[in-house]
């Protein structure tokens, strides 16, 4: 992973995260615990402002409220002035009619990485497809070819979780296996993932940030399944492994 996981540590960035309130907990109890450090405003008010201290931007369309479609757009806008990365995880895109047209204008304003499920890639790839609700109903080896022509589209590495990850920026793939089929089965794992894709792009280039997070929580999910005797404590687990995790 080239030194990201230890450049997260020695930097510990701050990541600025709009994000689900269904799994703002699990994201800033994950970041914390690989090293980096939590940010969560998302009103239009004060997060287009706040976004100026962050080292990276964190977009996840999960609960979407009034504050946050109106929030994000002007939030991005502002981060791509101030020359700060962010990653979209464009969360249960599909039937819903806000979040959906919202994830497609924002996959083309230059995130480095877009962080989703296959069904998501479906959708941002104008092939179809959503999910039902934030689970996919797709594979992420079967999206490959979607997730290759949005990469090359909106110039962004796409990442695709799934059973098997899978990375491509539109030219090169790579596969990342591992983790747990706990996983899942815990409320803001994905989320997680968006936001410690995140913290990686704040220090290193968006292909080997995605790859670095990816390996990351697979290699968690391993040892928390190990310890762990369900959801729970895989929770709980999950969070140790993260600081644990080596490079």
């Amino acid at each position: 992973m080239n030194g990201v996981i230890t450049a997260v540590r020695e930097r510990a960035p701050l990541v600025h995260c709009l994000t689900a309130t269904v799994s703002m907990g699990i994201v800033a109890d994950g970041l914390l615990a690989a090293g980096a450090r939590p940010m969560m405003t998302e009103t239009e008010a004060e997060a287009p402002v706040i976004v100026s201290a962050a080292d990276v931007l964190s977009i996840n369309l999960g609960t979407l409220s009034t504050d946050g479609a109106a929030g994000i757009p002007a939030t991005v806008a502002s981060a791509r002035t101030l020359g700060i990365p962010w990653v979209l995880d464009p969360t249960a895109v599909g039937l819903a009619p806000v979040r959906t047209p919202l994830a497609l204008q924002l996959a083309h304003m230059q995130p480095a990485v877009i962080s989703a499920n296959a069904s998501e890639v479906l959708v941002l790839a104008g092939a179809g497809g959503g999910g039902r609700g934030a689970d996919a109903t797709a594979s992420s080896l079967d999206v490959l070819p979607h997730a290759r022509e949005l990469a090359q589209r909106t110039g962004a590495v796409v990442a695709v979780s799934g059973k098997v990850d899978v990375i491509t920026d539109g030219e090169h793939v790579h596969q990342v296996r591992g983790g747990s089929a706990i996983m899942p089965r815990v409320t803001g794992t994905g989320c997680l993932l968006g936001a410690l894709t995140a913290a990686c792009v704040a220090v290193a280039a968006p292909w080997e940030a995605a790859l670095a997070a990816s390996t990351w929580m697979k290699r968690a999910g391993e040892v928390a399944h190990e310890r762990g005797a369900g959801p729970g404590s895989f929770r709980i687990h999950l969070l140790d492994a993260l600081d644990e995790v080596k490079q």
